[in-house]
């Protein structure tokens, strides 16, 4: 049986025609479920959706800050997947939400601050609505790839802004130089790693001045905590790269990059960070009686924690007439989203929040192995070459972003912002397209010729 190769690229799947490959008949695919002609007016509302979670124009346009753009599109995006008929609850992430929920529902009466869990508690539903969105419409490689790249370009004028504004964010959630930081860490493993997913040199420059772009935005935050966070991230972006030699010489670019053009205040400030003052007085001693406030908070409240978004509403009642150097501290954030975790929600948070994060890592592992072979061969009736197929690449990248949001985590209070829910909701929509494609790449084995079967019939093979 004659037929193409389907080769796989950045872009999708591209045929060849140097090859033959089994493809089953149009009229009756095997493998795959045929899809209904589906509209894409909600792939196009998570796509504007982003732009005004992370590009925020409402911050900088006059006259329509108050205009509440990210509740109305996250409604318009509940209502489109309930229109779809494809909402979906098989994946263990999105199970863990109700349960969630739940925790954060019993808060909104009990928590001495109603207000602030309420909320919280509808910021977290407005989230899952986009995060609906994601798992539902984006639902092919080329429909990622678009989303990657518009998200990538977002944060590439965040960095240029955040560069001009001297380290700070544009505003609203990432306005404190520690969350831009944050941010930059998140974004820079896909710079890296959809570098070595290009097929060409412009594409490779192109995603370079991406991950240039962060590394300087991070630097120019001069937040000591960004630093570590990034640092882990240089360091998983290196034990993940298919090519071990050629990734040396990116980071050490990379590197020399920091080098030369950070500025000198930014290595001041981190070997500040272990220096006596700092962590004797200064705010790595703050920090640390911040966090024991948080672990008392958590030992009275062991099961569900004090409420969402309390943690700096309760302080004081914990402090108990303590004071830090002489002054109290009551009414700032934990500076850290694990002791936020910890406090506000208890064991049950730890646990619903902790499956998730392991179900993400558990779904990342699969797509990464299970497309990338070690080496050039058939698989499911589809020649793999390694290093093309650019789910491997998504699929480091989203682990490296996961793992700069928990390494910068333990420092800045983030468990609330929506980089973590919407990072979660990459992942589970790429296991979704993952499982897809392989469905439909599933060939029935070629059936047996007749002169197999029975050797004393002559019948040739059509």
């Amino acid at each position: 049986m004659s037929g193409t190769l389907l080769a796989y690229g950045p872009d999708g799947f591209r045929e060849s025609a140097s090859a033959t490959a089994w493809r089953p008949p149009a009229a009756f695919p095997r493998g795959s479920v045929a899809k209904a002609p589906d509209s894409k007016v909600g792939f196009y509302l998570v796509v504007l959706y982003m732009l005004f979670e992370f590009g925020r124009p409402q911050d900088i346009l006059p006259g329509i800050k108050g205009i509440p753009f990210g509740t109305g599109i996250s409604a318009l995006i509940l209502l489109k997947v309930l229109q779809s008929g494809k909402l979906n609850f098989s994946r263990l992430q999105t199970r863990l939400w109700i349960p969630l929920f739940v925790v954060m529902a019993i808060h909104v009466p009990l928590a001495v601050n109603n207000f602030w869990a309420l909320m919280t508690f509808k910021d977290m539903f407005l989230l899952f609505c986009v995060y609906l969105g994601v798992i539902t419409f984006v639902d092919t490689v080329g429909k990622m790839m678009t989303l990657m790249k518009f998200w990538m370009a977002i944060h590439v004028l965040l960095a240029a802004m955040g560069i001009a504004k001297g380290g700070i964010g544009i505003g609203a959630w990432m306005a404190d130089e520690n969350d831009f930081c944050m941010v930059m860490n998140m974004a820079a493993p896909f710079g890296y790693f959809l570098m070595f997913s290009a097929n060409n040199m412009a594409q490779k420059l192109k995603y370079l001045g991406c991950l240039g772009a962060f590394l300087l935005a991070a630097m120019a935050s001069l937040s000591r905590g960004g630093f570590i966070g990034l640092a882990s991230v240089g360091s998983y972006c290196w034990y993940r790269s298919p090519k071990k030699m050629n990734a040396l010489v990116v980071l050490l670019v990379a590197i020399v990059f920091m080098v030369l053009l950070a500025p000198e205040t930014y290595w001041d400030e981190i070997a500040s960070s272990t220096s006596d003052e700092t962590i004797d007085k200064g705010t790595g001693a703050e920090r640390l009686y911040t966090w024991g406030i948080g672990m008392e908070m958590f030992l009275h409240n062991p099961i569900i924690g004090i409420g969402q978004s309390n943690f700096p509403w309760t302080f004081d009642s914990y402090q108990e007439g303590r004071t830090f150097q002489g002054r109290s501290i009551a009414g700032r954030q934990a500076h850290s989203a694990w002791v936020t975790l910890i406090a506000e929600l208890g064991i049950a948070g730890i646990v619903i929040i902790g499956m998730m994060l392991l179900q993400c890592y558990r779904d990342l592992k699969l797509v990464r192995t299970r497309f990338a072979p070690p080496n050039s061969r058939l698989k499911h009736g589809v020649t793999v070459h390694p290093g093309e197929d650019v789910r491997v690449y998504f699929a480091r990248a989203m682990e490296g972003s996961l793992i700069g949001f928990i390494v910068s985590g333990v420092f800045i209070s983030i468990l609330w912002y929506p980089s973590l829910w919407i990072m979660m909701s990459f992942v589970v929509a790429l296991r979704n397209i993952a499982d897809n494609d392989q469905g439909a790449q599933v060939a029935p084995p070629d059936p047996v010729p007749v002169s197999r079967r029975l050797p004393f019939l002559t019948t040739a093979r059509g």
